[in-house]
């Protein structure tokens, strides 16, 4: 019956149980570009491994986008991102893909703490 079970278990459970790094609660403008769609949404929470967008652009999951993140004056990340799930009208949840060692430092002084 367990295994009954398991098809019917929602994705994003599973998402929250496998999250490396802890977020924090952050609100930036990301500026985004791929899957058709080019625009600034702002972020939910953020972490060294991802980020949640809200955004009403409909972006698809598996989508890989190019995303911008401005931090201070002069600071700002440039990384590809997988979108992980999407919530379509209100947002997505993306993953970093290859975050340099300099941007990951960088995120980690200005990040809060979760």
């Amino acid at each position: 019956m367990s295994d009954e079970l398991d098809g019917l278990i929602p994705h994003r459970a599973e998402e929250d149980e496998r999250r490396v790094h802890d977020r924090s609660r952050l609100i930036v403008d990301v500026f985004f570009d791929g899957a058709d769609a080019t625009g600034v949404a702002s972020t939910k929470d953020i972490s060294l491994g991802g980020l949640y967008m809200n955004t009403k652009a409909e972006l698809p999951e598996g989508a890989v986008l190019t995303l911008r993140l401005p931090f201070g004056q002069d600071e700002q990340v440039v990384v590809n991102a997988e979108v992980m799930y999407s919530n379509p009208g209100r947002g997505v949840g993306v993953r970093f893909q290859g975050l340099s060692e300099k941007d990951r430092d960088l995120m980690k002084r200005e990040l809060p703490s979760p």
